[in-house]
């Protein structure tokens, strides 16, 4: 059973840092991408970051340079660290599993497709204040 929990969000002033985890179970980084999505509020949910089994990664053009998307050794967890947070980054963030390429059109393009393995989770929020 494909299982994704999505956690580590919190309250930051601008300019701080956090970093989510995303657990997975049921498979490998090597059968799919693990992207993560945001959905600020009264706004769709959009692609911010994905990753795939050979450490290749795409972000949205938002948050390049300030996110860094990873996976740990184990091959189960997904990492996204987000430094110099601003408050337009305000917002829920979940993880989801799907094929990269498809994951990749989502972050590159702003997309918020219901992944094709497994469901969206609970979500963790963040929230950062001016």
């Amino acid at each position: 059973e494909v299982q994704l929990v999505d956690s580590g969000g919190g309250s930051v002033q601008a300019g701080g840092s956090l970093r989510l985890s995303c657990s997975f179970s049921g498979f490998s980084l090597d059968d799919y991408a693990i992207g993560w999505f945001r959905q600020a509020p009264g706004k769709e949910r959009e692609g911010v970051a994905c990753i795939n089994g050979d450490g290749g990664t795409y972000y949205a053009a938002s948050v390049k340079g300030r996110f860094t998307i990873s996976s740990d050794n184990a091959g189960n967890t997904v990492y996204l660290q987000m430094d110099d947070l601003k408050p337009e980054d305000t917002a829920i963030y979940y993880c989801a599993a799907d094929r990269f390429m498809s994951l990749r059109l989502d972050v590159i393009h702003g997309l918020g497709r219901s992944p094709a393995v497994g469901s969206w989770g609970r979500g963790t929020q963040v929230t950062v204040s001016s």
